[in-house]
């Protein structure tokens, strides 16, 4: 059995359609990303799965049970991580857990609990206090009081320094190892090339692509990323024209070179700039990555 089952999910608001049609499923015990800009679907999506939004129509099971018909058993098997959780600020970390702890019937040991996010040093400490990544592992420590068997965590890492960063990313690899299922929401691609099995991204309400990180790159690139910052004195007729050059991407002041012969490109695009009496700003070779992905797909970056 899938610990999430969705089929043709819609849900319009006036003429907007926020979901359009959506479906898949999320295996037992894996990290599920769901990725996409603002205004993709994929908050509105997360929200009906939980139970919090009703569906116009389509189905949701989770843990096999339907959402629609009956949240309420399965609102005491999973736990929710929102964007911004609202702390009691004169309140503890223990303090707050032992709180929302009395809210279920089962709960897990609180200093489990604040060793599950690595917050031990600052047990005792009012939430006011901790940092922007101590609050988010504090909010992720909420989610799991009464030890959910599915755990959705909304931008968990959204505003944090790269070191807070990979702290949560921790945490998210644990749960794993405890047996948990995961399903997140993100805009950051390193992230979910790291942290998840698979990916759904969406755009506009509706699901585009489907499948692990490393397979999506594949299917859709085959070619190496040239990226530099744009410039006008090289016109996008004669980059087209380098040698080995698939395709192009300009966005955001960044011009992307998708090469299948990287050394030649390299040395025709360097050529062209000397020619052009320009310099190239910003110049990396990468591989593609899903952001690459996203952008072949959709014609925009994952942040737009």
């Amino acid at each position: 059995m899938a610990a999430i089952e969705v089929a043709n999910l819609v849900k319009t608001y006036g003429a907007t359609r926020a979901v359009d049609g959506i479906s898949f499923e999320v295996k037992d015990g894996e990290v599920f990303g769901m990725l996409g800009p603002n205004g993709a679907g994929k908050s509105t999506t997360t929200e009906m799965i939980e139970g919090l939004r009703t569906p116009d129509t389509g189905t949701i099971a989770v843990l096999g049970i339907d959402v629609v018909k009956n949240p309420d058993p399965v609102k005491q098997r999973i736990g929710i991580q929102l964007q911004t959780t609202a702390l009691y600020q004169k309140l503890t970390v223990r303090e707050l857990l032992k709180l929302f702890a009395s809210f279920y019937a089962k709960a897990l040991p609180i200093d489990e609990l604040v060793a599950l996010v690595n917050l031990e040093e600052k047990a005792d400490t009012i939430s006011k206090n901790l940092s922007g990544g101590q609050k988010q592992r504090l909010a992720v420590a909420l989610a799991l009081v009464n030890d959910p068997e599915i755990v959705f965590l909304d931008e968990p890492t959204t505003g944090l320094d790269p070191q807070a960063r990979r702290s949560m990313w921790d945490v998210v690899t644990n749960l794993q190892k405890r047996g948990k299922t995961v399903f997140m929401t993100t805009h950051y691609m390193e992230e979910a090339e790291r942290l998840c099995d698979r990916v759904a991204v969406v755009d506009h309400g509706k699901m585009i692509a489907l499948g692990p990180p490393q397979t999506l790159i594949r299917e859709n690139f085959h070619e190496t990323a040239l990226e530099f910052s744009t410039n006008e004195h090289l016109p996008m007729d004669q980059l087209q024209t380098l040698p080995f050059v698939e395709s192009i991407q300009a966005e955001n002041g960044i011009t992307t070179l998708y090469s299948n012969g990287v050394s030649r490109t390299t040395n025709a695009l360097m050529a062209l700039a000397e020619e052009r009496n320009t310099e190239l700003k910003g110049f990396a070779i990468r591989m593609a990555t899903l952001e690459d992905v996203f952008l072949k797909l959709t014609g925009r970056r994952i942040r737009d």
